[in-house]
C-alpha cells in the first residue's frame, strides 16, 4: 500500500530522480525557462521553489544547503566568461549557486512563494505524445513568445476594435454611425466629379 506517500515516482529510482531534479532546476536557473513534460514540471516545481527560498535567506547555512541539494557546477551558458585549458576542459567560469544567490533570488525579494509558473504548450513530444509545458521563472516573460490560437470570436472582436480605432471612436455606436455617415458624402462627390459627359469625336 502507498498510503500517505507523497511525491512523483516518474518511473525512476531515488538516485535517478534526484539527479533529474538537479538537472532540471539547474537549467531553469541558468536559462529562466525550460521545456519539459507536464509530469516532470509538476514534480520539479516545489524543489526549485525551495531552492529559491533558501537562496533568499542568503546566510552561510542556506548556501551550504543549496550546494548539498543542487550541487554546484560551472554554468556553460556564458561562453565569454569561461576559460579553458589546452585540452578544452573548462577551468574557470560562473558558478551556478552564486548565480542563484546573486541574480535569481534578489528578483523575488518582495515575493513570498510562487516563483515559477507552468504554461501548457500546444505541441506534444515526438515518440510518446507526452504533453509539453514551459516551466518558467515569474518575471522572465521577455523570453520566447508563448502564444496559442485565438478563438474566432476573439479575432472578430479585435477586428472590430481595430476598425473603431481607425475611425477614432471607441465604444459609442452612435458616434461610429455618424463618423461613417460623414465619410460617405466625399466618396459620392468624387464619383460624380469623375463622371464627365462623353463627346462624340
Amino acid at each position: 500500500m502507498r498510503h500517505r506517500v507523497h511525491g512523483y515516482k516518474l518511473n525512476r529510482d531515488t538516485e535517478h530522480r534526484t539527479a533529474m531534479f538537479r538537472n532540471l532546476a539547474a537549467g531553469l536557473f541558468e536559462h529562466g525557462q525550460i521545456e519539459t513534460t507536464h509530469a516532470k514540471a509538476k514534480a520539479v516545481q516545489p524543489f526549485a521553489e525551495k531552492l529559491i527560498t533558501l537562496a533568499k535567506r542568503g546566510d552561510l547555512h542556506a548556501r551550504r544547503r543549496v550546494v548539498a541539494l543542487l550541487r554546484d557546477r560551472i554554468m556553460c551558458d556564458d561562453a565569454e566568461q569561461i576559460t579553458r585549458d589546452r585540452y578544452g576542459d573548462v577551468t574557470k567560469g560562473p558558478k551556478l549557486v552564486r548565480h542563484l544567490f546573486d541574480n535569481v533570488a534578489p528578483k523575488f525579494s518582495e515575493r513570498n512563494g510562487g516563483y515559477t509558473r507552468i504554461i501548457k504548450l500546444s505541441k506534444r513530444r515526438i515518440g510518446d505524445g507526452s504533453d509539453l509545458v514551459l516551466l518558467q521563472l515569474v518575471g522572465d516573460e521577455e523570453g520566447p513568445e508563448i502564444g496559442g490560437l485565438f478563438s474566432r470570436r476573439r479575432e472578430q472582436k479585435s477586428k472590430r476594435q481595430a476598425f473603431a480605432e481607425k475611425l477614432g471612436v471607441m465604444g459609442d455606436g452612435a458616434a461610429v454611425a455618424t463618423a461613417v455617415a460623414e465619410e460617405a458624402p466625399p466618396a459620392t462627390e468624387e464619383a460624380t466629379s469623375e463622371e464627365e459627359p462623353k463627346t462624340d469625336e
